[in-house]
């Protein structure tokens, strides 16, 4: 019986003291990875930049002169520009602003965020529509970020600080109320009108002055002010342009068709030192790592050029329905590693340099063409329309159905609000004011 006892208990000794090995999986952003995101989302100029700092910190990285410029000029095309600023397809770089996206990225440069919250700031980037809100919660930026929404949040107000203030908004609220608060204008009263935009829409004076504390007087003093503020800031800006700089990509007529080729004379020129010494594998590392960058840009940008051949030509006018999961499939890579690459690039074109993010476009139906060039055709239209009779929404999309793309009037109206185009009374008037005495 006692022998029974011990054996039970050395078996429960055993059993308490054994060691288990379990395999787990866990992703590290190590340093390498780190530095090789940061290069496949650079620009040329950004990639430039960061190469002068590893060639700064490692001797045996040798940064060399670019190669001559192979005869580009920088130009803008306003295919997608606002009413009034199309003047035949192609402007030289004495024409119209930067793009809103030209902006935002070289002002983001400037706030010199940390690597995490540029990552981060990235995300919120590409959820900036044109009028320059944000067309994507905060949510669904901090999971496509992998980050908190507070985290987000916190980088999102540093963008904020960003001219014209009201960029980066969540919401029209939002917008003019980081305008108020810019023209020193945001107290507690105009925080409350802020708060029941629908009753400042409803004109309801009495119920505004109750909630804001103020009287009428007060409140009607404050929307006068809310009136002056710009609702889409973002419109301000030529709607797809490319930035006045060396392009990363630049797309000629060859033999055989077009043919896309990466601008030398925007990167420098990278090799080793010729005396061997410490830091060599490093710099063969970074030299890797922009051969890499320069390899799937190329693969990414000939599959975008064999899916938009009339892009070259006819500008932004001739894209065909195309979106980030159908090229990430077609050369086999992940999705967001497409949106990395094309995020700020540009490609250079005898229509004009174009943004390569500004070439995807879904259909507005199935089997039907792209929503961009679609506005690209309003665009066109209301700029050659007799100033004297503009063309409303209805005939727009009466027009439009007649090329074959048949189109609700709710869906040109929100076009032309995209594209910053007014109604037909308000250009009406703007005629008749500009033609008067």
């Amino acid at each position: 019986m006692r022998g029974a006892r011990a054996a039970a208990s050395l078996a429960h000794m055993k059993a308490r003291a054994r060691i288990t090995i379990a395999q787990t999986q866990r992703l590290s952003l190590n340093t390498s990875l780190t530095a090789a995101i940061s290069v496949l989302r650079a620009d040329a100029a950004g990639l430039s930049a960061w190469l002068e700092e590893q060639a700064a910190a490692n001797p045996q990285l040798v940064i060399g002169k670019p190669p001559a410029p192979q005869g580009w000029r920088p130009r803008w095309n306003d295919a997608l520009a606002r009413m009034g600023s199309i003047a035949g397809g192609v402007e030289t770089a004495e024409g119209p602003g930067p793009s809103l996206s030209a902006h935002v990225l070289t002002e983001t440069a400037r706030l010199r965020l940390p690597p995490r919250e540029q990552e981060i700031a990235a995300r919120i980037i590409e959820a900036l529509a044109p009028s320059g809100w944000l067309e994507r919660p905060l949510a669904a930026i901090a999971t496509s970020a992998g980050a908190g929404v507070v985290e987000v949040a916190a980088v999102l107000e540093r963008l904020q600080q960003i001219e014209p203030p009201g960029l980066f908004a969540r919401d029209l609220a939002d917008c003019l109320r980081l305008q108020a608060r810019e023209a020193g204008e945001l107290d507690a009263a105009m925080a409350a009108i802020l708060s029941h935009l629908p009753l400042v829409a409803s004109g309801d004076l009495r119920s505004l002055a109750a909630l804001a504390g103020v009287n009428e007087a007060g409140v009607s003093e404050r929307i006068r002010r809310l009136r002056r503020y710009d609702p889409k800031p973002g419109a301000a800006f030529a709607q797809g342009a490319a930035p006045v700089s060396e392009p990363d990509l630049i797309v000629r007529r060859g033999t055989e068709g077009y043919e896309i080729s990466l601008n030398r004379s925007s990167l420098p020129a990278l090799k080793l030192a010729d005396m061997p010494g410490e830091g060599r594998s490093a710099a063969r590392e970074v030299i890797r790592l922009v051969e890499g960058r320069n390899a799937t840009l190329l693969r990414i940008a000939a599959e975008i050029l064999r899916r938009q051949p009339t892009v070259p030509a006819h500008g932004l006018g001739g894209l065909a329905p195309m979106t980030m999961s159908d090229v990430a499939a077609a050369v086999g890579l992940h999705q967001s590693t497409v949106s990395r690459m094309v995020a700020g690039t540009s490609v250079d074109t005898e229509r004009g340099t174009f943004w390569l993010r500004a070439m995807f476009s879904p259909a507005v139906r199935r089997g039907g063409p792209a929503g961009a060039a679609l506005r690209d055709a309003l665009a066109q239209m209301v700029a050659a329309e007799d100033a004297g009779r503009p063309l409303s929404d209805d005939e727009l999309a009466r027009a439009l159905s007649g090329a074959g793309a048949p189109l609700a009037r709710r869906t040109v109206a929100k076009y032309r609000d995209m594209l910053g185009i007014p109604p037909a009374f308000r250009r009406r008037r703007a005629a008749g004011g500009a033609n008067g005495p």
